[in-house]
């Protein structure tokens, strides 16, 4: 005789198999964001999903002044790339989480703060969201629905939020000093 036991959320068991709403709100926050911020880099490096690509991008961060441009480019289309896949698997968080957030001070130091807080007077609002939420998504930790839910960094915290502010910022300055 097989018996079929049925999914109750007030299960303890059965919570901790399926995962929490909170590991699944993460997970929607992480792959929205993810992989919207990887198809942006993916935009500036391949010139896909209707990007510029590369030499084109280059070009636009040499007007910005970034010199030169191609290198700040690529810089920029792999740290979205590669941070936003990282952030979409929740793999080595913090760091992703360092490079969105590096890559938005640049935008926003350079291109949207002079523009006021609007996105639609071409503010900083949108880069600012970014960079919020990957600060809190390195703050609490990626959730029980990543990969690095094995390693200590995949719990969050406030280590792993100062790691990613820290070192994007840290590139950020960098970057904006070159």
């Amino acid at each position: 005789m097989t018996t079929t036991r049925t999914f109750r959320p007030d299960r303890p068991a059965d919570r901790a198999a399926f995962g929490s709403a909170a590991d699944w709100g993460l997970l929607l926050i992480r792959l929205t964001l993810g992989l919207l911020m990887a198809a942006h880099g993916a935009q500036k490096l391949f010139g896909t999903f209707g990007g510029q690509g590369l030499t084109a991008t280059g070009k636009g961060f040499e007007t910005l002044g970034y010199r030169p441009g191609k290198v700040f480019a690529t810089i920029a289309g792999l740290s979205e790339l590669l941070g936003g896949l990282g952030l979409a698997v929740g793999l080595l968080t913090p760091l992703a989480c360092a490079a969105l957030i590096g890559v938005m001070i640049n935008a926003m130091a350079l291109v949207t703060a002079p523009k006021g807080l609007w996105a639609s007077d071409g503010g900083l609002e949108y880069n600012l969201c970014i960079a919020a939420v990957a600060l809190g998504i390195a703050a609490t930790g990626p959730g029980r629905l990543s990969l690095d839910r094995f390693f200590p960094w995949g719990r969050g915290g406030w280590r792993s939020a100062a790691l990613a502010l820290g070192l994007g910022g840290i590139g950020a300055a960098i970057t904006l000093s070159l």
